[in-house]
């Protein structure tokens, strides 16, 4: 009886196969977790910065309307605290308001006060700027943004218009009225805000050396844009691009950029917790009394808000006189 034979061994072995691996998409998993804690922590460290900066942005008295964060100061290391040069003058000269004799009174009177204490001045007139449609009175805001870029190492700018005059050719800007000393004495902290009906009131807390817009207000005209103090800097540039705006020259204010300031004081937290407030006899005393300071001797300016034309001739012809005396004796 004869039996199968048993399969004959092949001499080739069946191709390897490897085991099924669990590796890989423990890797796969692995990836979506870092992947998931990534952003998770991305999202934390964002709420923590929002959060920051609303805290910031907040923290001054008054309204907001989403007004954005205060941008740092910052310095030019190469030319220190004192700038080159110390002050930039602006004035608008409008001849279609004022007389030709007046306007150069006025450029005598910046020129020989500028030249005394080594300072710029940037004389322009309303038809320098492109305002649209708006008023020649906000000439202003452009012909300060036009000094910042002509001198951008310029410590401060200020802005004084036609209807004023520099008096006291003895007294400089940078030294007995901006030095953080000086201005701390001089600030008027925690006062109603003129045109918010006492809702607004400047910081108490504000330091000198912290504030980057220096201006008057009176009981009549409010707060005053006809004669103010801002320090170069990011924050002057954000300051100026914000009063500048379309929607503040489209928008039908009875006193144009005067009464726009004044919108931005009440809304804007970020502008408001940068602004000191002085007395009218430090930098926009008045010729009469009526609504403001009255000007005395000794005072930095004097400043006619309600004359033009050939009036302001007669109005002013005293005090012409009286600098030009002042500067005479101060040369001697």
């Amino acid at each position: 009886m004869h039996f199968a034979l048993p399969p004959r061994k092949t001499s080739q072995p069946p191709p390897y196969l490897r085991p099924a691996a669990r590796l890989p998409g423990f890797r796969r998993t692995r990836a979506k977790l870092v992947a998931i804690a990534g952003l998770v922590l991305l999202s934390l460290v964002y709420l923590i910065a929002r959060a920051q900066t609303h805290s910031g942005s907040s923290s001054s008295s008054g309204r907001s309307h989403g007004a954005a964060p205060v941008p740092a100061r910052t310095r030019n290391p190469s030319r220190g605290d004192r700038g080159d040069p110390p002050v930039v003058i602006v004035t608008v000269l409008d001849e279609t308001k004022y007389t030709k004799e007046y306007l150069q009174a006025v450029r005598e009177n910046r020129v020989q006060y500028a030249e005394k204490h080594g300072y710029k001045t940037l004389l322009a007139t309303p038809s320098d700027y492109d305002l649209a449609e708006a008023p020649a009175s906000w000439a202003l805001v452009p012909a300060v943004r036009d000094a910042l870029t002509r001198f951008p190492r310029c410590a401060y700018v200020w802005y004084l218009d036609a209807a004023g005059f520099v008096m006291n050719p003895r007294l400089k800007l940078e030294e007995d009225i901006l030095r953080p000393a000086q201005l701390d004495k001089l600030m008027r902290r925690d006062v109603p805000v003129a045109g918010t009906d006492g809702a607004v009131k400047t910081l108490a807390s504000l330091k000198a050396e912290d504030a980057e817009l220096v201006l008057t207000q009176d009981g009549g005209e409010g707060l005053a844009a006809g004669s103010f103090v801002l320090r170069n800097g990011e924050w002057a540039k954000f300051f100026l691009e914000t009063w500048f705006g379309p929607l503040y020259r489209s928008y039908k204010f009875k006193k144009a950029e005067a009464h726009a300031l004044e919108h931005m004081l009440r809304w804007h937290s970020t502008i408001l917790s940068r602004v000191a407030i002085v007395d009218q006899h430090v930098l926009n005393a008045y010729n009469k009394g009526a609504g403001g300071q009255e000007y005395k001797d000794g005072d930095l300016v004097v400043r006619f808000p309600s004359c033009s034309g050939k009036a302001c001739e007669t109005e002013t012809r005293a005090f012409v006189q009286a600098w030009r005396r002042a500067f005479d004796a101060a040369q001697g």
